[in-house]
């Protein structure tokens, strides 16, 4: 018979303190790392790349001085759902989805012919690992963009394409550095066939831009190779009297040497607007690429160089990583159109330069330290265990006249001076972390936390993408929507944490605050990166919450109460399931609406019932003109009647209103957020605290609103998304 073998409480608490680290880090995972937008791992192409997640924005303005995003436009698109389209139009899933796996775009320049926008671009391709050339056509003035293809392809890196036109012909001076040589093509068949014309400097040169100006033509552009210069800090300058060259060295070289935040580096194209010089350069000050910097030439000649910085004209991001360029944006390409006005590209990155390989830095390190932490403990249990008496490396020996003026015996008594001392220690440590001791408990208390802290921060940054939760698209185009929210004096501090967290949302355009009752706040009262506007209502109603608002700039609305959080990702999946089905209600609460007479019931009855034909308004998604406009057409007057007598329903007519209209078409779809959290059980001023009483009115505006509007359509059920997000 096999003899059981014993398992010592310490050991047993290490075994259990693993198991816990396991389940606590794939809890943390579902309830904070699945908040973000995780990669596909299938996918060819966007997959985390060290040099970032670039993309590229378009911007418009009477003046590149002050431009602004294609959002504030109000341009669409309908075929994509983009009421307005939204930045970034070109992101890494523009030349994948066209059969160019690529990780990111970046460094756009313009070429303008006609009506006609040409878009050259560094696409790095995921086969390679190096920078192409792409190009993309837009026909609407950059609002959607057609992948055409790989424009220039070489051995090496290719970045930069400086797009121009000299004498009829169009060339592109793209950057090679590793080649060693600046290097000048011209198209055969343009856009996507070039030959290498010629070598214009021999020298590494980076991010060189061509302008001309006050009868010469000028290059400028970064050679790191010069000795006594930093990374990202040098400028120099050539001049000469044709594009083609000869080239010749302005005497000042290097302008600039040894500031990153200086904007050294070109980031873009120069341009001339009122009659002077304008150099775009980058601030490479705590990252690569962090911003762009505009500065005025003032003195340009042979001999002498000068510049100022002036203001830009862009509005700084403020969303942080939810932002498609909320951490960098390194290059700008502004150009005049034939109609005056100004239209520019430009990239951005939502990290820092390096984040994917700083985060799995991190993340293996926790792990390391996690499992380190549990083998420290288990060598100093069993060192303390098995600990071994002095004599066992001393034997005693008997004492003699002889043996006491030997250097042996001296070392002997130190070696059992120093075992006894260090037997005393382990017998106290031994006592203290006794099995049956509070103190032990203690010490294997905090010896798990700490191994628990660490596994969920591997499980962060190993599993969390890159932090950021983004924006989805629909057939390649970003848009935004409006949050509406309404809420009433008593709730304003429900309505500051709202504001906060959704502001951050990356789709959010604005938030209309619908004022109930009480003394409105000021919209300046709120920490917010978009504009919170605040509608005050002279009456108390409900029906408020469906106003039609004529200063919505969205299609897209999203009805929420105040007291629900939810992640932003979330939000962008909601947006886009709405975005494939404009005309459906998309919320996050469904309800299943059946019996004779007709029953309202929770969402448990409707996951037991295994589908739904009602979705909640109070987190939802509608056309806001479509919608709003129904709410108060005159047929809906009496059930709008009915919810103000009640002050309940609201949403269960805009329901009922969608099913009437159309024609048995589907009119909900549900979406499963990762977690909600209902913030009125905090506070004492919730609208429905009594339960039943609130099931109870609004079972009896089910029997008002059937017998006006006629049934609900027929059940949906869940988990018939292929993306799974409706289960």
């Amino acid at each position: 018979m096999r003899a059981a073998v014993a398992r010592s409480p310490a050991a047993s608490f290490l075994l259990a303190a693993a198991a816990a680290a396991a389940v606590v880090g794939e809890l943390y995972f579902w309830v904070v790392v699945s908040s973000f937008r995780l990669p596909d791992s299938g996918a060819a192409g966007c997959r985390p790349d060290g040099e970032g997640s670039w993309a590229v924005g378009m911007f418009y303005g009477s003046s590149p001085l002050e431009l602004r995003p294609i959002e504030l436009e109000g341009r669409s698109n309908g075929n994509s759902s983009a009421w307005p389209v939204a930045n970034p139009v070109l992101t890494c899933a523009t030349p994948t989805e066209a059969g160019y796996p690529s990780n990111f775009v970046a460094d756009p320049f313009l070429y303008v012919e006609g009506d006609t926008l040409f878009l050259f671009f560094e696409t790095k391709t995921t086969t390679s690992m190096q920078g192409d050339i792409g190009v993309a056509r837009s026909f609407d003035k950059g609002a959607t963009w057609e992948f055409l293809g790989i424009a220039l392809d070489e051995a090496w890196h290719l970045s930069y394409p400086f797009v121009f036109k000299y004498e009829n012909e169009i060339y592109m001076m793209p950057e090679g550095n590793k080649k060693k040589e600046l290097r000048l093509y011209r198209a055969t068949k343009f856009p996507l066939e070039w030959t290498m014309e010629k070598v214009l400097v021999n020298k590494p040169l980076i991010d060189a831009s061509l302008v001309q100006f006050e009868g010469y033509w000028w290059l400028f552009a970064s050679d790191f190779t010069r000795y006594g210069v930093e990374k990202n800090a040098e400028l120099e300058i050539w001049y000469s009297n044709s594009p083609l060259g000869p080239w010749t060295e302005h005497k000042q070289n290097p302008i600039y040497k040894s500031d990153k935040s200086l904007g050294a580096r070109n980031g873009g194209r120069l341009f001339i607007f009122e009659g002077s010089l304008y150099r775009p350069g980058q601030d490479c000050s705590g990252t690569y690429g962090r911003r762009v910097k505009l500065y005025r030439v003032e003195k340009l000649t042979k001999e002498e160089y000068k510049e100022v910085p002036v203001k830009l004209g862009i509005e700084e991001p403020k969303k942080g990583r939810n932002a498609w360029n909320g951490m960098r944006y390194h290059h700008m390409d502004a150009q005049q159109l034939a109609s005056g006005g100004w239209i520019a590209v430009m990239d951005g990155d939502r990290v820092p330069s390096g984040d994917s390989t700083r985060r799995s830095l991190f993340g293996y390190l926790g792990f390391f330290l996690a499992i380190a932490l549990v083998v420290f403990v288990g060598f100093v249990k069993g060192a303390i265990s098995c600990y071994i008496p002095s004599s066992f490396w001393v034997p005693l020996t008997r004492r003699t006249e002889f043996s006491r003026i030997l250097p042996v015996h001296r070392f002997n008594q130190k070696v059992r001076r120093y075992s006894t001392n260090i037997g005393r220690y382990i017998s106290a440590a031994k006592t203290r972390l006794n099995e049956n001791t509070w103190s032990n408990m203690l010490f294997f208390s905090v010896v798990a936390l700490i191994g628990i802290v660490n596994v969920c921060i591997a499980v962060h940054f190993l599993c969390g993408s890159n932090g950021a939760e983004e924006a989805y698209t629909h057939q390649g185009q970003h848009s935004q929507f409006t949050m509406v929210t309404m809420t009433y004096e008593a709730r304003l501090w429900n309505l500051k944490l709202f504001v906060e967290h959704y502001s951050r949302c990356e789709s959010v355009r604005e938030i209309v605050v619908v004022w109930n009752k009480g003394n409105p706040p000021s919209s300046d009262a709120f920490d917010s990166t978009v504009p919170v506007r605040i509608r005050v209502e002279h009456i108390n109603s409900l029906n408020n919450r469906f106003r039609v608002d004529p200063l919505i700039k969205t299609r897209a609305v999203f009805e929420l109460d105040d007291d629900i959080m939810m992640t932003c990702t979330d939000l962008e999946k909601g947006f886009k399931v709405w975005r494939e089905h404009p005309e459906r209600i998309v919320g996050f609460y469904p309800r299943m609406i059946d019996g004779n007479p007709l029953q309202y019931r929770n969402e448990r009855y409707a996951r037991g019932k295994k589908g739904y034909n009602l979705i909640l308004t109070g987190a939802a998604f509608m056309d806001s003109e479509f919608a709003f406009q129904k709410y108060w057409s005159e047929e809906a007057r009496e059930g709008r009647d009915y919810v103000h007598k009640n002050f309940n329903c609201e949403d269960l007519l805009m329901n009922f209103l969608y099913a009437n209209s159309s024609r048995n078409a589907r009119t909900v779809e549900y979406v499963h957020p990762a977690w909600a959290i209902d913030t009125s059980k905090l506070s004492s001023v919730a609208i429905s605290r009594d339960t039943q009483k609130h099931y109870d009115i609004r079972t009896n505006c089910l029997a008002k609103f059937s017998s006006i509007y006629g049934p609900l359509l027929r059940k949906w059920e869940f988990g018939m998304r292929e993306d799974g997000w409706d289960k």
